[in-house]
């Protein structure tokens, strides 16, 4: 890699109904408002897909489920004009309209390029990860997901990468096998991503940190979760980034006033030859159908309370005009969190 590479991690990306109303009415670009230079200005944007891309209308089957999210084939143009080259599948909605949905929604992604990782056909095609090339540098990323047990892929039926998030050996040895697997493949950067844990919490429980912490120790540099609809804080533990949650980012949610699902950032980690060396943090404000950046004091509140989230991992977390920023080479070889590792 000859120089520095911009990667911009965002949370849920939900393209379905009110959103899915639109696609037709308006450009690509303008569900992301003014956010667009910065998602275009990084090397790659990767994304959690909260929706099935699909015209089949058949309801999930395999499990009650109150909320069904569905796109139409136009909406990966909203995708590419926001430079997300990979998606997270691995989650509690891509299921939403039966195994067809998913199966289309490899199709149309497959169609216009943009990578995917933690559903497919069958359990083998769930579970591999994806290497690409960003920018000169080999990323591996693996996804996986601890919503929906009934989702699973298995030998003979699509679905899910899905896991219990837990420090059993099992569970640790199966993803080992997977970075080991990137490695071997040539991969430079291990990302995993997890769709993980309960709707509107602010922090994530002692487990879901040890569990991070130990994915780090076996050798994955950056952890992208997703789920929770909130941004939680960000950890910097030995040579990996922890992104406990990286929140919503575009949809048509109704908005909790006190807990503000419509904030969140767009995480963007600079890697250079030596590694992970920067994490900007850029706050965005979600209106209906679109992202912007925040302005004003809401662009103060959302830095504060990722400065107090923040707390919770001693990350040295600094202000700056764009947001917030930690310097990720500081520390680098050593635990600067008090939270007990595995």
């Amino acid at each position: 890699m000859a120089k520095s590479v911009t990667l911009a991690f965002i949370g849920d990306v939900m393209l379905g109904r009110g959103v899915n109303e639109e696609i037709p009415r308006r450009s690509a670009e303008s569900f992301w408002g003014d956010v667009l230079p910065i998602l275009r200005g990084a090397d790659a944007v990767i994304a959690n897909l909260e929706c099935a891309i699909t015209q089949n209308t058949q309801e999930c089957r395999r499990t009650p489920k109150v909320f069904h999210f569905r796109a139409d084939p136009a909406a990966v143009e909203v995708l590419r004009a926001a430079n997300i080259q990979c998606v997270n599948l691995a989650n509690n909605h891509i299921l939403d309209f039966d195994d067809q949905g998913l199966l289309d929604t490899l199709k149309y992604l497959d169609a216009v390029g943009i990578h995917h990782a933690g559903a497919g056909r069958d359990i083998s095609q769930a579970t591999t990860p994806v290497i690409m090339d960003i920018a000169g540098l080999r990323v591996g990323i693996i996804a996986l997901t601890d919503n929906e047990p009934d989702c699973a892929a298995t030998k003979d039926s699509p679905g899910t990468n899905y896991l219990e998030i837990s420090p059993n050996l099992l569970t640790l040895s199966l993803i080992e096998s997977a970075i080991a697997q990137l490695r071997q493949a040539g991969a430079e950067l291990i990302i995993f991503s997890a769709h993980w844990g309960p709707n509107m919490v602010i922090s994530p429980p002692l487990h879901f940190r040890q569990f991070a912490r130990a994915l780090v120790d076996r050798g994955v540099d950056i952890f992208h979760g997703h789920s929770a609809h909130l941004f939680q804080g960000v950890e910097q533990y030995k040579q990996g980034l922890i992104l406990y949650d990286t929140g919503d980012f575009l949809d048509d949610y109704a908005v909790d006033p006190v807990l503000r699902n419509d904030w969140s950032f767009v995480f963007l980690v600079e890697v250079s030859d030596h590694g992970l060396y920067k994490l900007r943090l850029i706050p965005v404000f979600l209106s209906y159908t679109r992202v912007d950046l925040a302005k004003g004091g809401e662009f103060t509140a959302i830095c504060q309370r990722m400065q107090f989230l923040c707390t919770n991992f001693n990350t040295n977390i600094i202000q700056t005009t764009e947001g917030l920023e930690v310097n990720l080479e500081v520390g680098k070889n050593t635990t600067i969190s008090s939270t007990p590792s595995l």
